[in-house]
């Protein structure tokens, strides 16, 4: 595990934004914790919430013209990605899409740079890609391509039921793209154990991932 990943599972667990419990996901599944992105809410945690996309980004190698963050929760991470990339020397044009076309002033439902090129797309999390397909149809209209989608965290989760693979999994089969999360739930188990956390904690944790999870991501 790298720095950077380690730095941003303690991030999460320091803002509460990765807890441990009963927790009842949108998929009737009861999970042993939960990833809320939404409570990284302070500048200090934003900014190094930044920082670890981009790094991701840097340690992924993945080639791109611009980064979209789509709508809602996309926006603020794909800004404070933009502004920790340039601060590494790489700096992106941002582009992020309105929920509702605006139909005064400049128009439309995109603001930002133009969305051209070859798009890197930031979210929190793929549950069941149904957000990251409404995305690439707005890129397809624009004429653009995916270059991938990058994610603080990959559960390594089967989709359903009747699939052995999880929505990570089905969306890089079916566009042709990489899915890079900052961390995944196999670097949570392991950071647990380095941190010598409880040994009914990581017992769930494992019985969880051994129940649902996928064996490979890629």
């Amino acid at each position: 595990m790298q720095q950077y990943q380690r730095d941003f599972i303690q991030l999460a667990l320091e803002h509460d934004v990765l807890c441990f419990g009963d927790f009842t996901l949108k998929s009737g599944r009861q999970s042993p914790y939960f990833f809320n992105a939404g409570r990284f809410h302070s500048g200090a945690a934003l900014a190094a919430l930044g920082n670890a996309y981009a790094e991701a980004i840097i340690a992924s190698g993945v080639e791109f013209d611009v980064i979209f963050g789509p709508a809602y929760k996309g926006i603020p991470l794909g800004a404070v990605t933009a502004v920790a990339l340039a601060q590494k020397g790489v700096d992106k044009p941002f582009c992020y899409n309105r929920k509702e076309a605006k139909d005064h002033g400049e128009g439309g439902t995109l603001v930002g740079a133009p969305l051209k090129g070859k798009v890197l797309i930031i979210d929190d999390v793929i549950t069941a890609g149904t957000a990251v397909r409404e995305v690439m149809q707005i890129i397809k209209a624009q004429g653009a391509e995916p270059a991938g989608v990058v994610i603080g965290l990959n559960r390594q989760e089967k989709a359903g039921d009747d699939t052995e693979l999880s929505a990570i999994q089905q969306v890089e089969q079916e566009y042709s793209i990489p899915v890079i999360g900052i961390v995944e739930l196999d670097d949570i188990i392991s950071y647990l154990k380095s941190e010598a956390a409880s040994d009914a904690l990581l017992q769930q944790i494992i019985d969880y991932r051994e129940r649902y999870g996928v064996s490979t991501e890629g």
